[in-house]
C-alpha cells in the first residue's frame, strides 16, 4: 500500500537523495581517475614522438651513409642527403658527423661511418616537460663501393 505524500519525510520523490548521493561518489572517482587518463595520453604522445624521431634519424643516417659510399660521392652530398630527409620530416637541432673523415678519399671496401644526432627536447611536441634532454645518436656504417 502506497504511502500517502503528506507522510513522507520533506516531500522528497523517491531515490532523489540516492541520486545525488551518486553523483557525488562519480564526481571523486572522475577527480582520481583523470591524472591517470592525462598522463596516459600525453606520455603515448611523447612516446609516439621518441619513436618518431628515432625512425628519422635511422633513416637519415642511412640514405647518408648510401649516398656516402657510392663513387665519387662526398660527404658534403651526403650530409644534404640526410639535410634533406631530417627537413622533410619536420626535426629541428641536429648535427650530422662523419667520424672516419671525408668518405671522397676512402679507399673501395673502407667502412663509412655516418653520425645523426638530434637532441629530445627540440623535437617535442610537449616542448619536453616530462622528459629530460637527451640526445640521440644512430650511427650507420656501410662499405665503400
Amino acid at each position: 500500500m502506497p504511502v500517502p505524500t503528506s507522510k513522507r519525510r520533506n516531500n522528497a520523490v523517491p531515490g532523489r537523495r540516492h541520486r545525488c548521493r551518486r553523483s557525488g561518489v562519480a564526481t571523486v572517482e572522475f577527480a582520481v581517475c583523470l591524472p591517470i587518463l592525462i598522463l596516459l595520453v600525453f606520455g603515448s604522445i611523447e612516446a609516439s614522438s621518441m619513436i618518431f624521431l628515432k625512425q628519422s634519424l635511422n633513416v637519415a643516417a642511412y640514405e647518408s651513409t648510401r649516398e656516402a659510399i657510392r663513387d665519387g660521392r662526398s660527404n658534403a652530398d651526403a650530409a644534404a642527403r640526410a639535410q634533406a630527409i631530417l627537413d622533410s620530416r619536420g626535426i629541428v637541432g641536429y648535427r650530422i658527423t662523419f667520424p672516419n673523415g671525408e668518405s671522397l678519399d676512402a679507399d673501395r671496401a673502407a667502412e663509412v661511418i655516418t653520425s645523426v644526432t638530434a637532441s629530445s627536447a627540440q623535437n617535442s611536441p610537449l616542448l619536453g616537460r616530462f622528459l629530460t634532454d637527451r640526445q640521440l645518436t644512430v650511427n650507420t656504417v656501410m662499405l665503400k663501393q
